[in-house]
C-alpha cells in the first residue's frame, strides 16, 4: 500500500505558526499518512529583495519539524528548471517516490487561478488536492469536482509577509514561529532593517 503523502507548496520566508498548524491538521485530521513541505527557489508574484537564500529557509523548515518524524521538507524545486510548476514537480516526485500516493495541500485562494495553471486539467486527473480555508476566499469554484477534497483547517491569520514586517519593525513575534526558527533569525539578523 502507498504512503498518501500531502505536499505543502511556499516560499517559507519565513516557515511560521499558520504554516505548522495547516500541516498538522492535514496529517491529524485527514487520511494522510506524511505531510512533507515542498520549497520553492522563487516565486515570479513576489518580491524577490527579502527572499533568503534556499538553504536558509531549509534550515528553518528542517528546525521546525525536528521532533516530528510526520513532517519532512524536500528542496526538489531547487533542482528544477526555473520558474517551476506544480504539474512538473508533482511528475518528478511521483517518479522519484513510486511508493508514494501524492496530494496537493492548498488553501482556497488557489481557487479562482487554477484553471490558469500549466496543464491543470492534468492536475485534476492525476492527483487529489487537499483544500483548507483561507481567509476572504470561499470555495465555489471547482466546488463539485470529484478531485477536490475541502477540509476546516483553523484559520490562521498570520503570514511570512506580516513576520518580516514585525521582525523590520523591531517587535517581538517569538510565538507566531516554531521552536527554534525565532532563535534562527534572530542570530542571523534576518528580516531586520
Amino acid at each position: 500500500m502507498k504512503t498518501k503523502t500531502g505536499l505543502l507548496f511556499g516560499s517559507f520566508n519565513p516557515v511560521h505558526i499558520g504554516h505548522m498548524i495547516v500541516a498538522g491538521y492535514m496529517h491529524q485530521f485527514t487520511d494522510l499518512d506524511k505531510v512533507w513541505f515542498v520549497v520553492s527557489p522563487e516565486n515570479p508574484l513576489k518580491d524577490k529583495r527579502q527572499l533568503l537564500a534556499g538553504h536558509h529557509r531549509l534550515a528553518m523548515l528542517k528546525t521546525a519539524i525536528r521532533d516530528n518524524p510526520t513532517l519532512d521538507v524536500t528542496d526538489i524545486e531547487f533542482q528544477m528548471p526555473r520558474p517551476s510548476y506544480t504539474i512538473d514537480t508533482l511528475t518528478k516526485l511521483s517518479e522519484r517516490y513510486p511508493d508514494h500516493e501524492l496530494v496537493l495541500i492548498t488553501g482556497t485562494d488557489i481557487l479562482g487561478s487554477l484553471s490558469q495553471w500549466k496543464n491543470y486539467r492534468a492536475l485534476l486527473e492525476f492527483y487529489k488536492l487537499y483544500i483548507y480555508n483561507r481567509p476572504g476566499f470561499d470555495k465555489r469554484e471547482f466546488a463539485s469536482h470529484p478531485s477536490i477534497h475541502y477540509f476546516d483547517a483553523p484559520l490562521i491569520e498570520v503570514s511570512s509577509r506580516f513576520i518580516r514586517q514585525a521582525i523590520a519593525a523591531g517587535k517581538d513575534v517569538r510565538y507566531m514561529l516554531p521552536p527554534g526558527v525565532w532563535e534562527y533569525i534572530r542570530e542571523m539578523h534576518f528580516y531586520e532593517k
